[in-house]
Order: C-alpha cells, then structure tokens, then sequence
C-alpha cells in the first residue's frame, strides 16, 4: 500500500470513529440551554448521554455479524444514513424524552463506524502493525474531544443547541460522500455466515472464552470506564460546582483531550523498545494512582478546579497508552 493511500485510509477510519466522540461531546456544553428550552433537568438531559452509550453498546453487537455477512460498505451506508436522519431529529426535539429516544437511535446508527473502522484495521493491514495504525487513529479520533466541545460551546453560545446536531449531521453526510468514493471493500462479503441467533451466540461465546480475548477487553473496558464516567459528569462539575462557562469547559475538554492524543502518539515510539502487555501495565499503574487522588482529593477538600484538571489530564492521558495497546494484544484472537 503506497504512503498518500495508506495515509488517506487512516484517515478516514480515524474520521469514521470519531463520529461516536464527536456525537457525545459536542453537545455537552449546551446542557444547561437543553434542560431550560426542554423544561427539564440537567440530570434528565443527561440520560440523553447514557442512552447514546447503550445504543453505542448494543448496536457494536448487531454490526458485528452483519459486517461478515454482507462487507463493509451496504451495513456502513445504512448505519450512516440512521445516523444523518436521527441527528436531523435530535434538532427538532420539543421534549427531553424525544431526545433521549433520538440520541439511542443515533448511536445505534453512528457506531457502525466504530465497528467498520476497527475491523478495517485487522483486515488491511497487517497484525504487526495494528497497535501502531490504532495509535494513529487515536490521533484523528484525539481531535474531536478538542475541537468538538468548544465548537458546540459557540454553537450554543451563538445561535442554539438545535444547531449542533444539525452540523453533526452535515458532517456526517460528507463522511459518507468521501466513504463511497474512497473506501476499499475490506473483507469480502461471507454469504454463508448464519444471522441466526444461535449461531451468532455461539460465536461470541467462543471468542469470550479465549483468555487472551477477555482479559485485555475487561482490561481496555474497566480502564475506559473512568473516561465514560468523565464524559457524563464533567459539564455538572465543571460548570456547576466550579461554576465556568461554557466556553471554558469547552477549553478545559480541549486541555485534557490534548493529554490523550500526546499520549496515543509517544505510545508509537515507546513499542520500539517495550511491548504493548509492558506499556499497558505502566499505564494502568499511573491511572490507578491518579483516580485514588482525584477521589480523596475531592472527597477531603484538598484539590480545587486546577488541581482536578491536572489529574484529570494524567488519568485520562494513560488511556492513550491502554486503548490501542489492549486493542492490538486483542487482534491475533480475531484472524
């Protein structure tokens, strides 16, 4: 694969999974405008969020099969297309429980890019190379938690939260344009895999019981907890009992953010001389230490707004090392 075409693929499996970031950050400074237009709480406009996370969730399982069985691009274009029409209606929610419906739908549709992007990894490049290609999508996907909450933060501020998903799903409608021009089939469609449920229980149930498999998943996915934990509670932290505007969160999310994309690219430099099981034990030693300080921190009074930035920033910095590195140790259990 030559360099422009390798690095224009990466490219856009790194805008492919940055759709779910984009679509969880970007309207996290307009909470406290939603719950006033929506009559409502920022705790309700808040399940917004966590029905995003159980449609990101149960959507992986179902484009898992359908990927095999059909390829890539007919379940990524349909995935892309829920996606574009569901954000149009999040835009014109008159209701919080209309947009906690239209946000699941939504991440029912955007993760398919998740899943695409990842399984494009394995598929096309070779297994060696895949916790460096993952570093470098860390890098696209690093970008969105930068400029995605302090562009939504001016949307907001400027002509209302209706906007932001509305510019989602522009954004996402050239995502596909460039998908259909540009995007190689990957793995070819398999007509015979089965889409019966038994079968496709069978499977998973395969590659759970593979020790490889599960300890590295249960491993990236405790790990990536505290960050889903960050997501949720940051805008009532930050700009409730810190009391900033939404702009500043908007550059607080860009700080931390920045500490997660740096971290993903010196991982690429450090697989040189450690392998990824040594990095992802460092790493998870560093994020260990700091979650214990951030929680006696708060609970004691000890640390205020620049010091829970601060180890905010380191804990979610070491995610930048486990992500890719649980992701790849996981890759040979797939090939």
């Amino acid at each position: 694969m030559k360099g422009k075409q390798k690095f224009f693929l990466i490219l856009l499996l790194g805008l492919l999974s940055a759709i779910g970031p984009f679509s969880i950050d970007m309207y996290l400074p307009g909470f406290p405008d939603i719950a006033a237009d929506l009559h409502t709480t920022v705790a309700h406009v808040a399940l917004s969020l966590s029905s995003f996370f159980v449609g990101i969730s149960a959507g992986q399982l179902l484009y898992g099969p359908l990927l095999d069985r059909y390829g890539v691009k007919r379940p990524l274009y349909i995935g892309l297309v829920i996606y574009i029409l569901s954000s149009a209606g999040c835009s014109l929610a008159n209701t919080a429980d209309m947009l906690i419906l239209l946000r699941l739908l939504q991440a029912l549709g955007g993760c398919v890019g998740m899943v695409a992007s990842r399984a494009m990894v394995r598929n096309i490049f070779p297994v060696h190379e895949n916790a460096k290609v993952f570093s470098m999508l860390m890098l696209v996907i690093g970008v969105s938690p930068i400029i995605a909450p302090t562009l939504g933060g001016y949307i907001t501020a400027s002509i209302g939260w209706q906007y932001i998903f509305a510019v989602l799903a522009v954004m996402v409608t050239l995502i596909l344009a460039a998908l259909y021009f540009g995007l190689p089939e990957g793995k070819k469609p398999n007509p015979s895999h089965s889409l019966k449920p038994k079968h496709i229980v069978s499977g998973f149930l395969l590659v759970i019981k593979e020790p490889q498999f599960y300890t590295y998943v249960f491993t990236g996915s405790i790990a990536s907890a505290g960050l889903y934990a960050y997501l949720s509670g940051s805008p009532y932290v930050f700009m409730n009992i810190f009391h900033v505007s939404e702009k500043q969160y908007g550059g607080i999310f860009a700080l931390i953010a920045a500490g997660l994309i740096l971290s993903s690219q010196v991982n690429s430099f450090l697989l040189r001389k450690w392998s990824s099981e040594q990095i992802v034990r460092a790493a998870l030693c560093c994020q260990s230490i700091a979650g214990i300080a951030l929680f006696l921190g708060m609970l004691l009074g000890w640390i205020g707004l620049f010091g829970t930035i601060g180890i905010i920033f380191i804990f979610l910095s070491s995610q930048g090392f486990t992500f890719p590195n649980t992701c790849f140790i996981t890759c040979p259990v797939f090939t």
